[in-house]
């Protein structure tokens, strides 16, 4: 039997191609999609989990003179968010205040992202992905994402749309970052129309999102919060002129600027 070999060949922005070769036949996957670039110190974060509920801590009796006891306060509603602080120094030219700490979105709620080209409809996953909708929502509703770029387009083993980084260049945040939900368990991971957020690996969310116009294995690493309700049309003309320099992976040659996203 043939030796088992593998090549790394870095190909883009932040996106590397493998190649194992079996003997018979070289097989290809895209490494997957990154936010921002790792800092020179190393990890450019550390996973993030959901803080956990609490139960509020019991009245205390200071005996029969005592006045009546208050009551407990009435449990918070909504799913605990842990967002964390993502400190400076990945590209931020626009920070955002940190969103509430609990989501109380539910159910699927409706977005338009309005670009200078059209628009494209989503659908946003509160039920699936409440901390990521809760996020999504805080930044559009502060017009984070108004007059930004969708910064890269992969035509060849991904086939996607990034966009999310005021800063237009793949290492931006919003100053804080949260951990995954709703990784796809379903083949393939990422449909066609599949909304999704990138990262810098686990736990490293933040407003970085992506829209998927062609059916992509990706590794299951990313949160899925959303589907394309409209607009696939355009996405697809997008995809057709290619990126800016020629290569598989790059700016979109048909320059792509979100001039706002709203929510209801």
């Amino acid at each position: 039997m043939a030796g088992l070999g593998a090549l790394l060949v870095l190909c883009g922005i932040g996106t590397a191609l493998v190649y194992v070769s079996t003997g018979e036949k070289v097989q290809r996957a895209v490494a997957p999609l990154t936010s921002h670039a790792a800092s020179p110190g190393g990890n450019p974060g550390a996973p993030v989990g959901e803080a956990p509920i609490t139960s509020p801590g019991a009245g205390t009796s200071r005996g029969p003179t005592a006045g009546p006891t208050a009551a407990a306060p009435a449990p918070a509603t909504g799913v605990p968010c842990a967002y964390a602080s993502a400190g400076r120094g990945n590209g931020e030219v626009r920070l955002a205040a940190t969103p509430a700490p609990r989501a109380t979105l539910t159910g699927k709620l409706t977005a338009t992202m309005e670009t200078n080209l059209g628009a494209i409809g989503l659908q946003l996953f509160a039920d699936r992905a409440p901390c990521t909708v809760n996020s999504f929502v805080h930044l559009s509703r502060d017009d984070f994402y108004t007059d930004t770029p969708c910064h890269r387009l992969t035509t060849d083993g991904l086939w996607v749309l990034q966009c999310g980084d005021p800063g237009g260049t793949g290492t931006g945040t919003p100053g804080y970052q949260f951990g995954d939900e709703n990784l796809p368990t379903t083949l393939p991971p990422y449909p066609r129309g599949t909304l999704a957020m990138a990262n810098a690996g686990p736990g490293t969310n933040g407003s970085q999102f992506f829209i998927v116009y062609k059916d992509s294995g990706i590794p299951p690493d990313y949160s899925v919060f959303g589907m394309v309700t409209s607009g696939l049309d355009l996405l697809d003309r997008i995809a057709a002129e290619g990126t800016a320099t020629g290569t598989a992976d790059g700016p979109p040659k048909l320059a792509v600027q979100i001039t706002e996203i709203r929510v209801s």
